[in-house]
């Protein structure tokens, strides 16, 4: 199993790469979409196997080195175990050569993720009217999170104090550990836990986030949604998730939009249809009438002869196409009203065209 392959990057990729190829990937392969899919809840699987290995550095290294998440593996039968049969009961109990290995540096549970120092991506949701989503619209939400430290702008360090190289990794981020195995000294390079791998730390941390450089609070995000957004699209805002730590990168912000229905307008992909509601005479002579557009009204020739539930065409009366100048079409289904009463005179009229 290629989890490069699978995600659709390289060995190479950055992080953010890989990240947005894992969203766009387990959207499109995700359970809900695909019910009763045995291949597509596979698939879903795999995915997520894939980002949870590259997505963890240390992870990524034993896979990029060894093939596996797990670091060296030593299977059975076909000459491939140098300790024969007998290797496999470290297998059994425990997980396999992973689990012996980490045994040897303390435990992974202990070490830190890159996640810890970089801000996470957060979610929000907003409502919308169908006429906001029409014109665009700017709206603001409240959020508590991680935001960037005021007194010492995201660096860690007091007002007048610089930052130092790390005594523990002299600034490189990372420290090398060897320890005496079963098959002789391994070394690992792995992410420095006093600096979280940034190499620096403050000379005197600021007293207000402790050297974190964010705290928990509230902030407000005006957030910008675009002509034509359609309801279940998601907005990404760069660099407004959680800050990072020590000023490092932010996460994003991911608002997904709902877009509450029109009472006047159904909607379909960027086309608009609506209703309009004529009389008997005015479908047999033709007539003209005044529809309701989002961008006020305009009128429609309504031939002679038209039919029960016919449809007229408006060209670029529609909704807007995203990130485009174009328009969708409105679309108006003629309603013919047939009146329940009639006069005398009426009737007699009715009745004499029906005799012809």
């Amino acid at each position: 199993m290629n989890y490069y392959q699978i995600l659709g990057v390289s060995k190479d990729s950055s992080q953010s790469d890989i990240k947005k190829a894992y969203r766009k990937l387990s959207k499109e392969w995700h359970p809900d979409k695909h019910k009763g899919d045995k291949k597509a809840e596979d698939k879903y699987k795999q995915i997520n196997r894939a980002y949870e290995c590259l997505s963890n550095s240390g992870k990524k290294q034993a896979y990029d080195q060894f093939g596996s998440e797990d670091g060296p593996q030593f299977g059975g039968g076909g000459g491939g175990n140098p300790f024969g049969g007998g290797f496999q009961g470290f297998q059994g109990g425990g997980g396999g050569f992973g689990d012996i290995f980490e045994t040897f540096f303390g435990g992974g549970r202990g070490r830190t993720n890159p996640s810890d120092v970089q801000g996470r991506d957060v979610e929000a949701r907003i409502n919308i009217s169908m006429e906001d989503s029409y014109h665009g619209t700017t709206q603001a939400i409240r959020m508590k999170k991680h935001v960037q430290c005021e007194t010492c702008t995201g660096s860690g360090a007091k007002k007048g104090s610089k930052k130092i190289n790390c005594h523990e990794c002299n600034g490189t981020g990372q420290v090398t550990r060897t320890v005496q195995s079963f098959f002789g000294a391994i070394s690992q390079s792995m992410m420095c836990e006093v600096c979280r791998g940034s190499g620096k730390l403050p000379e005197s941390p600021c007293g207000k986030c402790s050297g974190e450089g964010r705290a928990i609070d509230l902030e407000e995000i005006t957030v910008d949604i675009p002509a034509g957004i359609d309801d279940g699209q998601t907005l990404r805002v760069p660099g407004k998730g959680e800050a990072g730590r020590q000023g490092s990168q932010s996460g994003d912000l991911y608002v997904r939009i709902s877009v509450s229905s029109d009472k006047r307008f159904m909607r379909a992909g960027d086309d608009l249809k609506i209703e309009k509601v004529i009389s008997v005479a005015d479908a047999v002579l033709g007539t003209e009438e005044e529809i309701e557009t989002f961008s006020g009204k305009v009128k429609v020739k309504v031939p002679a002869g038209t039919q029960p539930d016919q449809i007229l065409r408006i060209k670029s009366k529609g909704m807007p196409v995203l990130n485009t100048s174009r328009f969708g079409d409105l679309f108006v289904m003629v309603k013919i009203e047939v009146p329940k009463k009639v006069s005398r005179k009426e009737r007699d009229m009715w009745e004499s065209l029906r005799d012809r």
